[in-house]
């Protein structure tokens, strides 16, 4: 009887710890629904919204990419599955049943054969109870819906449909948009491209008299744009002898920035961008959490360096520190580039197998629940920066220190960059590598300052900075082989890169948790590693 009671208690407390072992602290249903009311406020009367979970990605054959939801799509519904889509309307609905409502969840229907092979599906009981939508159907519901996208005044999308995605069946997000599409009388031709549309305009709003100006403008694109040198409104607006005739084509130019559709491919990504540029509270503490796992996970490559070691291998170490506190994914591909393959901004292979003494650049990002760190360190592999390494660092610590202090509420986002530009400039001269302050280079060939949220690089306006941004400070000096400049410059390559929140008090440092002096970095890589003793058996023996 005894056993039994023991046996009862194990089983209900192992039956209550395992379906309590996956994560909670996603963004609530509550953060979702307040996201949309915010954008639905924004949206002008009989208006709707229509927006498209990220299709499946095939890898090779058979295999797909895991799974990342689009993070507009996510951003509005927490829904985190393929195959689905979010309608929302400026004003109540009514269904045939009298029922009330303003948005529709539309999500992959339930099937035990799929899920037995690629896990549970929320389906729309799950849709209600857990994302707290009211009203929400199967997928395959909005292929046979009767909503007259056509009655509407205005019809916002997110941007052209790119149209990479498979036909794979069964309300698939191919069948999503396709029966989309019929439904709004939706044509890419419809929409003028960005270069076109610029073009277009300059045309519209110069006058008659300075026709000459836009003219060398459309010659200048039409040596780089087919599309633009095969045009037959531009090309006729050029030859028109007479300024009568310029005009008929302007006003002519001026109808086609006018398209003839409901559709608008811009309200959604402009107001979007507005709201997911300022992070609420409820954003800003998983935010903070996937950059310090970020950072914690350089800490500890600082602290396991050592020359013999891969880039592949530093980059394994810095992503099982991710996965340590429970981040799902990395925010984008991982760069550890040791020497001149530092000089490779995007640098992904992360393949030389011996960083040797080189510096060693390490820009990574934990995702943690769907928000994304960007975070950069460049270390000596030695332990100790060389007087070259050194001058060079200390060069950047100092732009990125005068560019931090200018993240202030108010302040131009523009700001920083210049300051880290006039810092690097200078010591660039002093340092006798360029010739002098104002000369043209391509030694810090980016800005400084990006969004991160649930992208890595988050929508924005990028206008001036205002509170609960999180924003990158990332000055970075390349000098690759083959440069202009002395020898002992060359492969030398450092970025540092910091999250930075703008408060009301200043500039909050999220990634400050891993040194950034040289004299700290040092300090720390001195440090015992955990990994030390960790030796594997050796497979080529």
């Amino acid at each position: 009887m005894k056993i039994s009671k023991v046996l009862f208690i194990l089983f209900f407390v192992v039956s209550i710890s395992g379906s309590a072992q996956t994560p909670t602290d996603y963004l609530s249903s509550e953060f979702h629904k307040e996201r949309r009311d915010v954008l639905r406020a924004k949206m002008p009367k009989n208006s709707v919204a229509v927006v498209f979970a990220n299709p499946l990605r095939n890898r090779a054959n058979d295999v797909d990419y895991v799974f990342h939801q689009d993070p507009n799509f996510y951003y509005l519904t927490g829904y985190r599955e393929p195959n689905g889509v979010l309608v929302l309307f400026s004003e109540d609905q009514t269904s045939e049943d009298g029922t009330t409502y303003n948005e529709i969840l539309y999500v992959q229907k339930r099937d035990p054969r799929a899920e037995q092979w690629n896990g549970k599906r929320l389906g729309v009981e799950g849709a209600k109870k857990e994302l707290g939508f009211k009203m929400a159907m199967n997928a395959s519901e909005f292929v046979n819906s009767s909503i007259d996208f056509k009655s509407f005044d205005k019809v916002f999308i997110d941007g052209k449909f790119k149209d990479d995605y498979r036909d794979l069946g069964g309300a698939d997000v191919f069948d999503l948009v396709k029966s989309f599409k019929m439904k709004a009388g939706y044509n890419p031709n419809m929409f003028l491209s960005r270069m076109k549309e610029y073009i277009y305009n300059n045309v519209a709003q110069t006058p008659i008299e300075s026709h000459a100006n836009v003219i060398n403008i459309i010659d200048r694109m039409a040596s780089r744009s087919s599309e633009i040198k095969n045009d037959e409104l531009l090309n006729k607006y050029k030859s028109a002898k007479t300024d009568e005739l310029k005009k008929e084509y302007q006003q002519k130019i001026s109808l086609a920035l006018k398209p003839k559709t409901n559709i608008d491919l811009t309200f959604l990504q402009s107001n979007l961008a507005t709201m997911r540029e300022i992070k609420t509270a409820e954003e800003l503490k998983l935010l903070t959490k996937a950059v310090r796992i970020s950072a914690i996970g350089q800490n500890e490559v600082m602290k396991a360096m050592k020359p013999h070691m891969s880039e592949t291998e530093l980059q394994g170490i810095h992503e099982f520190v991710y996965k340590k506190y429970g981040a799902e994914y990395e925010g984008y591909p991982s760069i550890v580039g040791a020497g001149n393959n530092g000089c490779i901004l995007h640098y992904i292979e992360n393949n030389k197998t011996k960083v040797g003494n080189d510096l060693v650049l390490m820009d990574l990002g934990a995702e943690y629940r769907g928000f994304t760190a960007d975070v950069t360190r460049t270390i000596p592999a030695s332990g100790k920066f060389t007087p070259e390494q050194k001058a060079i660092y200390d060069l950047v610590y100092e732009a990125q220190e005068a560019g931090i202090a200018l993240y202030t509420i108010g302040t131009s986002m523009q700001a920083p960059n210049q300051a880290a530009r006039k810092v690097i400039n200078e010591g660039l001269f002093k340092l006798g590598i360029i010739k002098s302050v104002d000369e043209r280079h391509n030694y810090f060939p980016h800005g400084t300052s990006h969004h991160i949220g649930l992208d890595v690089h988050d929508p924005g306006n990028y206008g001036n900075f205002e509170e609960n941004m999180v924003v990158t400070m990332e000055p970075g000096i390349y000098i690759p082989e083959g440069s202009n400049c002395d020898k002992k410059w060359w492969g030398i390559a450092v970025r540092i890169e910091d999250d930075i929140l703008v408060t009301k008090k200043g500039p909050v440092n999220l990634s400050g948790e891993s040194p950034r002096k040289s004299d700290e970095i040092e300090k720390m890589m001195a440090k015992k590693s955990i990994l030390d003793d960790f030796v594997l058996p050796n497979l080529d023996e």
